[in-house]
C-alpha cells in the first residue's frame, strides 16, 4: 500500500500541513525537519509530483493590511488574527498603512504578487479604487471594519453601539449635545456609529445636538474641543473614540472644567486605560479579540474555496464609567 502524506504526518507526529510545508520548502523548524525526514527515509515515500505541484499553488501566508499598529483596538484584533492563524499553520504578513488609503491600495497589489493565499484588510474607508483592486487581484479578499456589498465583510454593530450611548446620554437628561465625529469616507465610524448616536439622543428627546469633525488622534481632538467651546456650551461631549474623548479631556482639564461635574464626557473603545483614569470614561467595548480570530478563521475558509457568510457582525459591550452626570432636576 503506498504511504501517503497522512501517514507521514500521523507517523512524524505533525500536522498534515506541516508536512507539506516541508515537501514544498516552507519555513519547518530544523527538529521538526529531521523528524518528517526520518519517516520519509523509513517508508521509502515518493511524493505524487503533480499532487505536490497543486499543493505548491498554497503558500500558507496570509496578508493583513492595517491602518495603525499603535491603536489598541487594532492591535488586539491583529494579536488575535495572528494567532488564530498560526494554531492552523498559517504565517502572518502584516503591513501597516499608516491611515493613508492610497497605500491601503498598493498593499492589496504588493500581497498579491507575494502570492498569499487570501488577504485581511482592516479598512479605513473603501473607495471605489479599492472596490476594482480588489476584484483584480483574484485573491480572496475580507474586509474588516467596514461593510461593501460586492465583498465578505466583518463589522462592528456601530448604529446600535451609537444609538445606546445616545439614548444613555439623553436618559440622564442632557439637552445640550456635542459629538466629536470623524471623516465619512470612514462607512462605520463617520457614518453608521454617527447616525445611531442621533437618532439615540433624537428618541431621547435631545433639544440641541452639534456635530464637530477631528481626525483620529489625540490632538486634533483636543483642538477641535478648544474651538468648539468658544462658541457652544454643550452639558454633554460623545468622542466618536476614546482617542477623541481624552483629547476633549485634554483640553477640559487645561480650561479648568471638570468632568463630570461641568461636563459629561463619552467614547467608543472600551481601551484599558479608559477604565484606569479618573473619572473612568463611559464608553462601548467591542469585542475586538472575536473579531480577529472571526476574521482568521473566515479567510481561511474562503481561501479553501468553502463559503463564508457575505456579512458577520460582532458585538460589543456598554461600560458605564463615571464620567457621565445624571442632570435631571
Amino acid at each position: 500500500m503506498n504511504t501517503t502524506i497522512n501517514d507521514i504526518a500521523r507517523l512524524a507526529g505533525v500536522a498534515k500541513s506541516t508536512v507539506s510545508r516541508y515537501l514544498n520548502g516552507g519555513n519547518v523548524s530544523e527538529k521538526t525537519k529531521a523528524k518528517i525526514r526520518k519517516v520519509i527515509e523509513e517508508t521509502n515515500y515518493e511524493p505524487n509530483s503533480f499532487a505536490q505541484s497543486l499543493k505548491a499553488k498554497k503558500t500558507n501566508f496570509i496578508g493583513v493590511i492595517a491602518p495603525t499598529l499603535d491603536s489598541y483596538v487594532t492591535s488586539t484584533v491583529l494579536m488575535a488574527i495572528d494567532e488564530e492563524l498560526r494554531k492552523q499553520d498559517y504565517t502572518t504578513l502584516i503591513i501597516s498603512t499608516s491611515k493613508h488609503i492610497d497605500r491601503e491600495i498598493e498593499s492589496l497589489v504588493s500581497l498579491s504578487r507575494q502570492k498569499v493565499d487570501g488577504i485581511i484588510l482592516i479598512a479605513t474607508g473603501m473607495t471605489e479604487q479599492h472596490i476594482e483592486t480588489i476584484k483584480t487581484i483574484q485573491i480572496p479578499v475580507l474586509i474588516v471594519a467596514q461593510e461593501v456589498d460586492q465583498f465578505n465583510c466583518i463589522i462592528n454593530d456601530d448604529y446600535h453601539a451609537g444609538f445606546e450611548m445616545g439614548q444613555y446620554i439623553a436618559d440622564k437628561g442632557h439637552q445640550v449635545v456635542a459629538y466629536l465625529g470623524v471623516t465619512e469616507s470612514d462607512i462605520a465610524v463617520g457614518q453608521k456609529r454617527k447616525q445611531g448616536i442621533l437618532d439615540g439622543l433624537a428618541e431621547g428627546g435631545v433639544q440641541e445636538v452639534k456635530v464637530f469633525r477631528s481626525e483620529f488622534d489625540f490632538q486634533d481632538a483636543s483642538r477641535v474641543t478648544e474651538e468648539m467651546l468658544c462658541h457652544f456650551q454643550p452639558t454633554a461631549i460623545i468622542g466618536a473614540t476614546d482617542t477623541i474623548a481624552f483629547g476633549a479631556l485634554k483640553t477640559l482639564s487645561r480650561l479648568g472644567k471638570k468632568v463630570p461635574e461641568d461636563i459629561s464626557l463619552s467614547g467608543f473603545g472600551g481601551y484599558n486605560i479608559s477604565e484606569v483614569i479618573h473619572p473612568a470614561l463611559t464608553t462601548i467595548r467591542y469585542n475586538n479579540k472575536e473579531t480577529g480570530k472571526l476574521a482568521a478563521n473566515t479567510i481561511i475558509r474562503m481561501t479553501n474555496g468553502e463559503e463564508a457568510p457575505q456579512l458577520q457582525v460582532s458585538g460589543y459591550s456598554f461600560i458605564e464609567g463615571e464620567s457621565v452626570k445624571n442632570v435631571k432636576s
